[in-house]
């Protein structure tokens, strides 16, 4: 696991042969989602206060 970015408890991460779409894997506690970089698109479960500083971070390091 690559960890790209720690902050406030989060973990991001991705892995060099994970499985398509694009996406990052962000961990807090024992909760763990993923994200689709192209199109933002969230699987698993996150408490809200997390997920929205998540869904910030990824709206600040996507590119357009």
């Amino acid at each position: 696991m690559s960890i790209i970015s720690r902050f406030l408890g989060i973990i991001i991460a991705m892995y060099w042969d994970d499985h398509s779409p694009p996406h990052f894997h962000a961990k807090y506690g024992g909760f763990e989602i993923t994200v689709n970089i192209l199109n933002g698109v969230v699987e698993g479960k996150f408490p809200k206060r997390a997920l929205r500083h998540v869904l910030e971070w990824y709206e600040l390091h996507k590119m357009n």
